[in-house]
């Protein structure tokens, strides 16, 4: 504490429990320069001292800062580049990756191929080779004999990402008219989707939760009868349920009082 005050840090225990005692109620500026060290200068210079020490260590980190956030705007593609690349190797198979190496190693053998960021190839000795290679493959048709789906790169997704979603089943909704929907992903969220709801819409049923699942129109208008039924004895009726009261005392509905009451009898 003494040394960090720029006092005598000396003498013998006492000593210097005197001096910091000193600067519990005495400030720095009016204290003895007998109390601080030689190497010192005072107070006001320490402190000055550590405030051009701070704004020098922000000017670095601001420095910093600036030259990552210019080095970012400057590699921004190539960033987008690598991040495309990653999730594309991702939803790779091993033998997927194998034969897409070898095709990168093949495609120019003479000239050295530079596995970097973005794939960077020898592009102005290899021109030629790959305007063929490229030409080739449009004209080439793809490979698919298990009907897979395509992808976003245009070609077959992998067999395991395929059975992983289940696209290999087929849900036939009637309500959507026999409309297919392949993996059962597609088919649950179908049910929120403009064409489920137009087709419960021309049925005149509410497409609520109580309807997921159902694809069948009869299904759906009975389970919509049901419904209607059960709200319907839920409800208010006050023929059966008001209660009328004779001169005697008896407790009759609505409905059995009023007969009564035509025929005289009460």
């Amino acid at each position: 504490a003494l040394a960090a005050l720029g006092l005598k840090t000396g003498g013998t225990v006492q000593q210097r429990a005197e001096r910091l005692l000193l600067t519990k109620h005495t400030p720095l500026e009016k204290l003895d320069k007998k109390h601080f060290a030689k190497g010192s200068h005072g107070p006001r210079q320490n402190g000055s001292t550590a405030v051009s020490q701070d704004i020098n260590s922000l000017k670095q980190i601001a420095l910093v800062e600036a030259k990552m956030k210019k080095l970012c705007d400057l590699l921004s593609k190539t960033i987008e580049q690598t991040k495309e690349n990653v999730v594309k190797k991702q939803a790779l198979t091993y033998e997927e990756m194998e034969q897409e190496r070898e095709e990168f190693t093949n495609l120019c053998p003479q000239h050295p191929v530079r596995m970097a960021v973005g794939r960077v190839l020898n592009v102005g000795a290899c021109e030629e080779t790959q305007v063929d290679t490229e030409s080739d493959d449009e004209d080439q048709q793809i490979y698919n004999p298990l009907k897979l789906p395509m992808g976003w790169d245009g070609k077959p997704i992998p067999y395991w990402l395929y059975k992983l979603h289940g696209l290999g089943q087929e849900f036939k909704c009637e309500i959507c008219g026999n409309y297919s929907y392949w993996g059962r992903r597609a088919f649950e969220r179908h049910f929120k989707e403009w064409r489920h709801q137009h087709g419960m819409r021309c049925l005149g049923i509410p497409n609520t939760k109580n309807f997921n699942e159902i694809t069948n129109i009869q299904e759906a208008q009975e389970l919509w009868e049901k419904i209607r039924e059960r709200q319907g004895v839920n409800k208010w009726r006050p023929d059966l349920e008001e209660e009328y009261e004779d001169k005697e005392g008896n407790i009759y509905n609505k409905k059995t009082y009023t007969d009564l009451q035509r025929q005289g009898l009460i």
